[in-house]
């Protein structure tokens, strides 16, 4: 399967994804050249994401998972009728749908990127499942910076937190439920829950994805039929070492830059 990120944030879900199906070749691509996608608009994100995309075609995979939020929010339905046949998957829809099941209140937050937020995927994919919910949304940018310098606790990471959530938080409306939509975001949220409080629920898109990419390989019979070990294969468009040094605080074990392959995805 094919993993597409505008950087390193989406090895949240290659992580999810290697953990739930030991058995698949996993192939990892950052546009890290380019990135951040979550300031830019809809029509060169879409186009960076179609370039990344046609890419990962080329090493044969069956199924094309958008880890990027802002890729997935702005991009997944030119993507999927672009790569048709190939059945592309994004973030938004299976985080807004835990979302909508984790809340006993109906008052949903979204913690994602500028981009995101101001595209309106969630609000809309949380509407769809459940039209009465309340939702509420921060745009936290900084978040992104802190999760890639491995600031991920401590007093700088909380007072982020606190200036993102308060908003949020004030008058009736305050949320019980608040989906990480941002790949970025769960390597955060200790931090986050600590400052949410213990009665708000969070939802991680990236281990929501991985459950639903699951669901769909077993839904159309393509699921691995072997029993050993996958090989995970990373793939990115600029600075290897950097990549392995941060997408190890992602991934949770060292990647060793050598083993980072530098490619050029942009059209010829």
């Amino acid at each position: 399967m094919g993993v597409f990120d505008s950087g390193i944030g989406g090895i949240t879900v290659l992580k999810a994804l290697r953990a739930r199906l030991p058995h698949e070749d996993l192939v990892y691509l950052g546009d890290t050249a380019r990135l951040p996608y979550g300031t830019k608009s809809a029509e060169t994100v879409t186009a960076y994401a179609t370039q990344a995309t046609r890419y990962l075609m080329r090493h044969d995979i069956k199924m094309a998972v958008i880890a990027c939020n802002t890729a997935a929010s702005v991009a997944l339905e030119p993507l999927a009728a672009a790569l048709a046949p190939l059945p592309v998957v994004g973030v938004v829809g299976p985080g807004a749908e835990a979302g909508v099941k984790a809340s006993k209140s109906g008052r949903i937050g979204v913690l994602a990127t500028e981009a995101t937020v101001r595209g309106g995927a969630y609000v809309r994919a949380i509407h769809a499942l459940d039209p009465a919910a309340v939702v509420t949304q921060a745009p936290c940018g900084l978040f992104v910076t802190l999760a890639e310098e491995g600031w991920v606790k401590g007093d700088v990471a909380e007072a982020a937190a606190r200036r993102y959530l308060a908003p949020l938080f004030k008058g009736r409306n305050a949320p019980d439920t608040l989906v990480l939509g941002c790949t970025h975001f769960p390597v955060l949220a200790r931090v986050i829950g600590k400052v949410a409080g213990k009665n708000v629920k969070l939802v991680d898109s990236a281990a929501t994805t991985a459950r639903f990419v699951e669901r769909e390989l077993a839904a159309k019979g393509m699921a691995a039929k072997r029993r050993g070990k996958g090989k995970t294969r990373f793939m990115a468009t600029d600075s290897p070492e950097r990549f392995a040094r941060v997408g190890g605080i992602f991934f949770g074990e060292e990647i060793r830059a050598k083993d980072v392959e530098l490619v050029d995805i942009r059209p010829d």
